[in-house]
This record gives C-alpha cells, structure tokens and sequence, in this order.
C-alpha cells in the first residue's frame, strides 16, 4: 500500500514548490519537487549537448541521476557534482527546461522516478503541473494552488529585490498570462485543474496562511500533522 500522496498543482509561479515544502515539514511527509527532476535531465542535456531523449535518458543513466532524502526533502542526486541544485538551476538549464520538460519519454521517467519513491515514504506532498490528473491521479489530498497573473508577477519580482516599478510588474504580469495560455494549451501534459481538487486562491494570502489551509484540508481528510507540529 502506497503511502498517503498531497498533490498541489498550479500554474507558474504561483509557490507550488516553498508551498508543499511547508506543508510536508507540518505534516510530517516529504516533499517531492518534480520540477527538480527535469532540471537534472534538463542539466544532462545540456552538458552533454543531446537533445534526442534516447540519449538525454542515456546520460541520466550513466550518471546515477536519482533522489536522496534529506529530512523531509528529497534532493536530486547526479554523480560527480557536489552542488546538484546550484547546477540544476544555472540559466542555461532554465533556457531549456520547458522543452525537455515536453518530451514525453522522460515526463514517463520522472513520473515512474516518483511513483516507486513514493512507495518507501510515511507520506508525500508533490508538487507540479499534471501531479493529480496525471502521475498520482488517486491522490488523497488534491489542492490547485492558484492567484492572480499580477499577483504572482508581484511576487515573483520582490523575490529578486528591490524596487519593484508600474513598466516591470507590467511585463512580467504579461508574460505569466501568455506562459498560462502556453501551459494550458500544449499537447503534452497541459496544466489542468483535477476535478475534485480544492482550489485556492492566494491572490489575498499570505504565506502562512495558504500552508494552514492545506494543512487544515490535510486534517479533514484524516491526514493529520503530529502532535505540535510546526507550520513554517
């Protein structure tokens, strides 16, 4: 029997991934980036110059590209590099992530990477796009983490630091809503609401208060956090 699987789902940039990391620290479960696993193929492709995924699966192969657990996450592992996450997300791989992300060959990879560790863990909180139409469609828990294109440009732009200008949250609320139309629309894998998901909105939310909402929806479904459990 598989272990208890919260699948929260969302367009970009919307705090999916420090949003399930939270939820998995209160609750006791682990947190299962995906998107960290199609930066690590996305990583093999890019310093070995394939883009054919025969290959690209190839070098992940070779190079052990695979999960470790570190408390409540588990962390993407390549041979031979110390700093997987700073490698996995240098602006070369995050040029390419979307198309490689594409590829159905290795969507089957990382679904398949997810669904075995699942099995070994007290619980999972996962994170991603097509997490509960697609990888772990009976999950137990499904949550749309969603909020406005501005509120998310807003966001994504404080982030960074500084001042954050009228011209700059324009462009980049602008280009949120044309990469949600894209999302949406693609073949392979789109982003999709799951019918009997718990949607929520953020837009007026702070953080902590959209992990307790997860978490208080964890509890109606008899997924409860340990005794005393800490949310952030």
């Amino acid at each position: 029997m598989r272990a208890p699987v919260i699948a929260i789902d969302g367009p970009a940039a919307s705090g999916k991934s420090s949003t399930a990391a939270a939820v998995a620290r209160a609750l006791g479960f682990v947190h299962i980036d995906s998107g960290s696993l199609y930066r690590a193929l996305t990583w093999v492709s890019v310093t070995r110059r394939v883009d054919d995924p025969t290959e690209i699966l190839a070098g992940a192969g070779a190079l052990h590209v695979g999960l470790r657990l570190e408390g409540t996450l588990l962390q993407v592992e390549i041979d031979g590099v110390d700093d997987v996450d700073l490698a996995i997300r240098t602006t070369a791989v995050t040029a390419n992530v979307s198309a490689i992300a594409a590829m159905p060959p290795l969507r089957d990879w990382v679904n398949a990477r997810i669904r075995e560790v699942i099995e070994r863990l007290p619980g999972a909180v996962i994170d991603g796009r097509d997490i509960g139409t697609v990888v772990v469609p009976d999950a137990e828990l499904k949550v749309f983490l969603t909020a406005t294109p501005a509120a998310r440009a807003e966001r994504r732009l404080a982030q960074r630091g500084g001042r954050v200008d009228p011209a700059q949250l324009a462009a980049e609320t602008a280009t949120l809503a044309e990469r949600d139309r894209q999302d949406a629309g693609r073949a392979t894998a789109p982003l999709q609401q799951p019918a009997d998901a718990v949607v929520l909105d953020t837009t007026t939310l702070g953080f902590a208060d959209q992990v307790a909402r997860i978490v208080a929806f964890a509890a109606e479904r008899g997924l409860q956090p340990p005794s005393g459990a800490d949310i952030l």
